[in-house]
């Protein structure tokens, strides 16, 4: 059983959201870095492996977690395997084609997918009125976003698009298979297992991929080789840590803002050191999908029943 963590100071909860806010905002513009002279899945296996690796230990040393269990391994892996291979592995793949802001506002429609796929797969609420406003309006952005590019002139890449529209239902159902599985391991040492997990699927993608073979170090720029160390340290290890305690201390559905927070700060930092544009097709988008992702959250915030939120590692 979980012990309970005493309310802790202000500043630490303020501090926390700051780091999920900005951090994992900023992780889609770092992916953008590293796909520069770094392929996508060599790149997120290395990150996750090495994150991962770091966390377990941390847990077994410093926090004398017990050894994991073989069905806590397995129910890791499959996490891994939705969590990091597809959702993951996927978006930094799409991002080669596919800008970092346009990344983090079809991101930002995940639940709407909790909402639609808890409901009907998971046994959760019927979604209210409430709800099924915000779905609408998400989708309606989805819709927005991915269609033809008569707003701005020219066509997206269709098939990065479609990527990440499924990335991050491969997100959603991982989210949705841990909230009801029975043999997780411990906080810490579960998320380091799938992050393990999520790091082998990755480096044995790459490995089909011929990413192994023909990658040479050597050639990494110093752009490529800073985002990747902050990914790792900020990305995953604070980023997600912080997102970890924060559900602990606050209502989760506070802790979930961050799904309308990271797009716009996506946006911004795109805009400003990624020389990406902003247009007003992503404007017009971001004006149907960030309202309703705030009416599903508010609505689930007022319903009693246990929620599940999203956690996104990017």
């Amino acid at each position: 059983m979980q012990t309970a963590i005493p309310q802790p100071p202000k500043w630490q909860i303020y501090l926390a959201f700051a780091a999920i806010y900005v951090i994992w905002g900023s992780t889609y513009l770092g992916i953008r870095f590293t796909n520069e002279s770094i392929p996508p899945f060599l790149m997120s296996g290395m990150r996750f492996v090495i994150a991962g690796s770091c966390l377990y230990l941390y847990a077994r040393i410093v926090n004398k977690a017990p050894a994991p269990t073989w069905p806590n391994i397995k129910a890791a892996a499959m996490v891994g395997f939705l969590l990091i291979l597809i959702g993951n592995g996927g978006v930094a793949y799409a991002e080669l084609t596919i800008p970092s802001s346009i990344a983090a506002l079809l991101i930002a429609t995940s639940p709407v997918w909790f909402v639609l796929l808890g409901w009907l797969f998971f046994g959760n609420a019927r979604p209210n009125s409430k709800v099924i406003s915000g779905l609408v309006l998400g989708l309606a952005g989805m819709v927005v976003l991915i269609g033809p590019g008569q707003l701005t002139g020219h066509a997206l890449d269709m098939l990065g698009l479609g990527i990440i529209v499924f990335s991050t239902i491969g997100w959603t159902v991982g989210s949705l298979y841990s909230s009801v599985s029975k043999t997780l391991a411990p906080p810490l040492i579960h998320t380091a297992l799938q992050m393990l997990a999520g790091g082998i699927f990755l480096l044995l993608m790459a490995t089909l991929r011929g990413e192994v073979a023909n990658f040479h170090v050597e050639q990494v720029s110093l752009k490529s080789w800073l985002a990747f160390g902050y990914l790792i340290v900020f990305g995953s290890l604070v980023g997600f840590n912080a997102y970890s305690w924060l559900i602990r201390v606050v209502p989760p559905s506070q802790a979930s803002t961050y799904a309308y927070v990271n797009p716009l700060v996506a946006v911004i930092l795109g805009w400003l050191f990624g020389g990406e544009a902003i247009t007003w097709q992503m404007l017009l988008a971001g004006a149907f999908i960030l309202p309703g992702v705030i009416l599903i959250l508010r609505a689930k915030a007022k319903n009693p029943k246990p929620e599940v939120v999203p956690e996104e590692v990017t």
